[in-house]
């Protein structure tokens, strides 16, 4: 028996009044499960107190098998044989339509701490969505991987808003779902009748391992929770033309090119002494995406000191050698990405333009680092009005 009780489990045991009499939409994906891997739409499809009549997926689909970046159409579900409504790609909110006859919209997504992960974009424009539309939304609370005490990274400018960055949480917020979605309501004037299922067991300083629940890869290249725990400083690496492990058995660990000398790359990010993490020289070949069929010489990132460990600054530190080391090689990858058009990759993952302009300048890590603490610290004392658990 897990230590940890989900949002979802914690509903169906205890909570089910909060659905009775009402005609339910469900947005979820693979990973929407309980502690005994038995999936949301199943347990909610044969409820006789209320009645499930619609699905909606986030991005990578019901199943998580679409790619990143890749629109994913409306499926059915052979579970409940509902269909699946899309909510990636050409429409990335639910219409009035999709919405109309429906009293609650339950949320139940597994999020992995960081601010580029869209399931909480999606989450954030179905809410706006359902307070337009007068349709109430639940969203049953999961663990954050990388914990609830640790935040990290720089607060985004608002003038460089995406869907890797809706609104300006730092790139390890330290939140769950469920308070992200407080936050929405409480901080950011999203208006819609919330209601957040927390919980139970669930404490700040837990990591992923000290849940006890079982893993289920929220996405493709999510397959375990160390990849999580590198995730906000590897994703970084997608607004650059450096592999960042994607096509192989490691994404987000394995970080490299075919233009880099894998042993000079490790020494340089040694030299950087970072916390809790170590580089080993590897090469891998990719079998898709970036490089793929290409050797990529480059690093893994094996992080040594969780509780130490600073992913965002670790990413910044990986672009920042690679570019040093092959300054003619190197490159900023081109829009578009995430329904970006106009706008560099990189400078939407961060959230302004002045860190990559800073990086081309070959301003240290630790000045960059020193320079967004004010507006972090800012973050941290108006979250505390939202936390959930102690």
């Amino acid at each position: 028996m897990s230590r940890v009780r989900t949002g979802l489990d914690v509903l169906l045991d205890h909570r089910l009044a909060l659905l009775r009499g009402r005609r339910l939409g469900l947005l979820a994906h693979q990973a929407s499960v309980t502690a005994r891997l038995d999936h949301a739409a199943r347990y909610l499809a044969e409820l006789r107190s209320a009645r499930l009549v619609r699905l909606f997926a986030p991005e990578h689909g019901r199943w998580g098998a679409a790619q990143d970046h890749a629109a994913v159409a409306t499926t059915r579900d052979p579970v409940t044989g509902l269909p699946v409504t899309s909510l990636y790609g050409r429409r990335r909110e639910p219409t009035a339509a999709m919405l109309r006859g429906l009293d609650a919209l339950v949320i139940d997504l597994q999020d992995v701490g960081s601010r580029y992960y869209t399931f909480q974009w999606t989450m954030a424009l179905a809410m706006q969505a359902c307070g337009r539309a007068g349709v109430a939304v639940l969203v049953l609370d999961r663990p954050n991987p990388l914990g609830g005490v640790a935040v990290e990274g720089n607060v985004p400018d608002p003038a460089f808003a995406s869907f890797v960055g809706l609104h300006p949480l730092p790139a390890r917020p330290g939140l769950t779902l469920g308070e992200i979605a407080r936050w929405l309501v409480g901080e950011r004037g999203v208006a819609c009748e919330l209601t957040v299922v927390p919980m139970r067991g669930w404490r700040r300083r837990m990591l992923w391992e000290d849940t006890a629940l079982p893993w289920v890869a929220p996405s493709p290249n999510m397959p375990t929770p160390d990849t999580a725990r590198v995730y906000p400083g590897g994703c970084l690496l997608e607004g650059t033309n450096l592999s960042e492990g994607r096509g192989t058995t490691r994404p987000f660990e394995w970080i490299g090119a075919p233009w880099l000398d894998a042993h000079h790359y490790a020494a340089a990010l040694a030299a950087e002494r970072l916390p809790g993490v170590r580089f080993r020289p590897v090469g891998f070949t990719p079998t898709f995406h970036k490089w793929a069929g290409r050797l990529c010489r480059g690093v893994q990132v094996h992080v040594t000191d969780r509780a130490t460990f600073k992913p965002f600054l670790t990413g910044l530190a990986l672009i920042a050698c690679a570019r040093r080391l092959a300054p003619r090689a190197f490159a900023w990858r081109r829009p578009p990405y995430e329904f970006e058009r106009r706008r560099l990759p990189i400078d939407i993952l961060l959230g302004t333009d002045a860190i990559r302009r800073a990086l081309e300048r070959g301003r240290r890590l630790r000045a960059l680092e020193r320079a967004w603490q004010p507006g972090l610290a800012r973050f941290r004392r108006r979250r505390g009005r939202i936390l959930l658990y102690r």
